[in-house]
């Protein structure tokens, strides 16, 4: 297979380190003298040929900016055959022989859709709630978890003083990884995750009596935003146990902020390996992390993997309270 001219996007939700794996792929490729291309809006900008050329320049001092400096966006015309052989067609007028698409679940079946009309594909997961199953690791989570990390802490602050409850939603859409990492970094008195299901009196309401009883004068709950809000949470805990919760979302925040150095570095093998796989003829693939090797994997193979909580994690969560659960 003969590459002389890539794509590369960014498509879904932003994740921090998305710019360092553009900046990657655009070097990459200037390194072996491949022509590259960012396409600007995701998939969108692909149907209606918002591309650039990039060079160098393109990418000076972007390895440590947050977002992504091609724009995202979600594309409801690209999930209609119509919208994808416009897609295709833009390809074929611009000469683009393959694309590296950056970004979650979503963009990864964007690019399995393109593949079938024979445009090769390599995609990089790219999101802040690590749910990309055949990956053990995604770029963003870093600093999403050390973002929200950071946030707790200084609301633990005030919480402490004034001897409170408080109630945090994280992000992570129907997945618990990014809640359960930043509830053990935190040392949360609960933490309530989509992927295990809830008994409220005993997950919740029996861990606050037993930390009260254990001397403790504060509470930290972290709830994913998958496993119900945090207003919900916080007004059952008022029924409950006649506690007044404060609560916080945390919401976008977890999105922004300078991407921290595993993530940089993460993005920055995960760009260069994505060409790499390329010039080395292979295609509709996904690059991963699997044992703390890079890889990658069939698209079809990875989007029908299956990943879950780990159960040492919801057991060290217990041990961690002081108490049994």
């Amino acid at each position: 297979m003969s590459v002389k001219r890539i794509g590369v996007l960014t498509s879904g939700g932003d994740a921090p380190g998305m710019n360092a794996a553009v900046r990657a792929v655009v070097r990459t490729c200037l390194y072996h003298g491949i022509e590259v291309y960012g396409i600007r809006r995701g998939w969108n900008g692909l149907i209606h040929g918002d591309v650039q050329k990039m060079d160098a320049s393109s990418v000076s001092r972007t390895i440590n900016r947050g977002g992504t400096i091609l724009y995202t966006a979600r594309s409801k015309e690209f999930m209609t055959e119509e919208g994808q052989l416009r897609a295709v067609s833009t390809c074929k007028f611009l000469g683009l022989d393959s694309i590296v698409a950056i970004g979650g679940d979503g963009t990864f079946r964007g690019a399995r859709a393109l593949s079938k009309y024979g445009i090769n594909v390599v995609c990089i997961p790219g999101t802040i709630d690590n749910d990309i199953c055949c990956t053990n690791y995604c770029i963003g989570f870093d600093t999403a978890a050390n973002t929200a990390i950071e946030c707790i802490d200084k609301l633990r602050d005030t919480m402490q003083s004034h001897e409170r409850c408080s109630v945090v939603e994280v992000m992570g859409r129907n997945a618990g990884f990014l809640a359960m990492y930043v509830g053990l970094a935190v040392g949360a008195t609960a933490v309530l995750v989509p992927e295990k299901e809830i008994d409220f009196e005993k997950d919740v309401i029996e861990k606050l009596r037993q930390a009260r009883l254990h001397g403790f004068t504060h509470y930290m709950i972290v709830v994913a935003e998958g496993a119900g809000q945090a207003t919900d949470i916080a007004q059952k805990i008022r029924d409950s146990i006649d506690l007044d919760p404060r609560v916080t979302v945390l919401g976008h925040i977890q999105r922004g902020g300078s991407p921290t150095g595993r993530d940089r570095v993460n993005a920055t093998k995960m760009g260069y390996l994505a060409v790499e796989l390329l010039l080395a003829g292979k295609t509709n693939r996904i690059v991963c992390t699997h044992n703390g090797q890079y890889t990658d994997v069939d698209i079809d193979e990875g989007l029908e993997m299956k990943k879950d909580i780990q159960e040492m994690e919801i057991d060290l969560l217990a041990a961690m309270t002081g108490y049994h659960s």
